[in-house]
């Protein structure tokens, strides 16, 4: 339904403030049709209000700053200018979601206006709005492959060995393998040459190419009736900067010579499981890079009481709310597209399929099922010094009928 399919080229720093203001008024749409903003204006047009006259705005964080008295002050800015915007510490609610906003998200703002200052009394993101959860007719499974690292020396074989004879007909469950029909790999499929330093020391197969030939031979093993949607991670050949165009076939080329294999960008948005007298189901496919910073910045997230390793799904609910896959600016690298933002969450998908921080979860939110794959790969000395927690051969399979997340392991 929608991939990124830009042509490389040179760029400039007016793609830079030109993708800027194209996120702008996308989300700048969103938030004009909500009715909590009433008496919206330009931050330019305040100096024409009356003090203490309530307004609301929309803008852009290009500031956020705890005073001495606790209170969060906000410098917001659209457009035509910018203001400072207090959240009280007395307004315990409003300052708790005060203190999630990151830098460069597009929020909404009722509030009183004062001398050159805007006193918050609400807070409205983008968001998704609230719909009824989606129903197959029929019963049928979509499963999430995430981060399996084919070549690393940590690839956890047996674990993978175990899920292809299971989609095969072999063990138990094996009602739900007949009628997985999807399978989505959201990125990391091999391990990659060159990612970090000394990597080779940890590599089994040390050529990129017969990485990716090893794991079009595994993946030749599953069923031709399971479709394979596969979409790049920061791993696999080609630039990290999102959006990451399909595989290049000049290194993945046994993958796309797969017959029941479509190969798609990072992110996209794939339907799937559709009929004459069903729509099927948006599903929302992204590899995750931005996720690691958020687990950390985010107050809410942080100090959740779950391990980092299990704050994904939280983190996927975050930016379903801000309506975009990296609202910082610092929390991936990005291609600036001055015609439009790609990150943008445009369409509200039925489903959202992640992964990159090795851990499986689950979370259903205003009828999105959230979903974060594991992997195929033990713990990394990397993920040691972090203190990551992965748990590899971990597939969830989500029952498109029931809406039931199941997490299936190996």
């Amino acid at each position: 339904m929608w991939e990124y399919d830009d042509k490389p080229k040179k760029r400039s720093v007016q793609d830079f403030v030109d993708y800027f203001n194209a996120r702008y008024r996308s989300l700048e749409r969103l938030l004009q049709s909500r009715q909590d903003l009433q008496n919206l204006t330009s931050i330019s047009r305040l100096r024409l209000k009356k003090d203490r006259e309530a307004i609301s705005i929309i803008g852009i964080v290009s500031d956020k700053r705890v005073t001495k008295n606790e209170h969060i002050m906000l410098t917001l800015e659209d457009s035509s200018g910018s203001i400072n915007v207090l959240f009280s510490k007395s307004k315990q609610d409003l300052h708790t979601l005060a203190a999630d906003i990151v830098f460069d998200e597009v929020i909404g703002i009722s509030g009183t206006l004062g001398d050159g200052i805007v006193f918050a009394n609400s807070l409205v993101f983008p968001d998704i709005p609230v719909v009824e959860m989606k129903h197959s007719p029929d019963e049928a499974y979509a499963g999430v492959l995430a981060c399996v690292h084919v070549g690393s020396s940590l690839f956890e074989k047996e674990k993978f060995e175990n899920f292809i004879k299971w989609a095969n007909g072999e063990g138990a469950d094996q009602e739900i393998a007949s009628k997985l029909k999807y399978l989505f790999v959201s990125g990391d499929l091999v391990d990659g040459v060159g990612i970090y330093p000394r990597q080779e020391k940890e590599l089994a197969i040390l050529d990129i190419r017969e990485q990716y030939r090893e794991a079009a031979r595994l993946l030749s093993r599953l069923p031709k009736s399971i479709t394979l949607i596969i979409c790049p991670g920061n791993h696999d050949a080609g630039r990290i900067s999102e959006p990451q165009p399909r595989l290049m076939k000049e290194y993945a080329q046994p993958l796309w010579d797969l017959p029941n294999a479509i190969l798609v960008t990072n992110p996209c948005v794939v339907n799937v499981h559709s009929s004459p007298d069903f729509s099927g189901f948006d599903v929302l496919l992204y590899h995750g890079f931005s996720f690691d910073d958020y687990g950390d910045i985010v107050p809410s997230i942080k100090n959740s009481g779950k391990h980092i390793s299990d704050r994904v799904p939280l983190i996927m609910k975050f930016l379903l709310q801000r309506r975009h896959l990296a609202p910082q600016h610092t929390s991936t690298m990005y291609i600036p597209d001055s015609r439009s933002d790609p990150l943008f969450i445009d369409r509200v998908p039925d489903l959202f399929f992640a992964g990159h921080i090795h851990k499986a979860g689950v979370l259903h939110y205003r009828g999105t099922s959230l979903v974060a794959g594991s992997c195929f790969q033990s713990r990394t000395a990397y993920q040691e010094k972090f203190g990551h927690d992965p748990e590899p051969g971990v597939v969830p399979v989500v029952n498109l009928q029931s809406r039931q997340v199941l997490m299936m392991r190996f």
